[in-house]
């Protein structure tokens, strides 16, 4: 199973107290976090400025916003990128469903565990 350790994995989500947990069960298994960016504009610029290695991404932000623009972004550079959303399947776009994906709440072995796989996905 590929480690986490040393991974830089870019957090965006809305809510800051899920955000902070998010960031903790990150960062306990080895993982520098970029963030939490708590919009867009936030994850974009993070993106941007700091190497990648993998993301998760809240799908729902609030103000009828999605995390939509950011896994495109990370998808161009092709990076790979989980979501973590409270709303099932239904919330993605259909080219999303593909993707690797947790349903809040989640526990620490759920998101660990989906972000190896994502990366593992990456690398084969």
């Amino acid at each position: 199973m590929r480690p986490l350790i040393g991974k830089r994995v870019l957090v965006l989500e809305d809510e800051p107290l899920i955000g902070i947990v998010l960031a903790d069960i990150l960062e306990n298994a080895g993982c520098v976090v970029l963030g939490p960016a708590y919009d867009v504009p936030q994850a974009l610029n993070l993106l941007t400025t700091d190497e990648v290695d993998c993301a998760v991404l809240d799908v729902n932000l609030g103000s009828g916003q999605t995390s939509a623009p950011v896994a495109d972004a990370l998808e161009e550079r092709a990076i790979p990128f989980m979501f973590a959303t409270g709303y099932g399947e239904g919330a993605l776009r259909s080219k999303d469903r593909t993707k690797y994906r947790v349903d809040k709440p989640y526990d620490d072995f759920q998101i660990c565990d989906t972000l190896r796989k994502c990366l593992e996905r990456q690398s084969a």
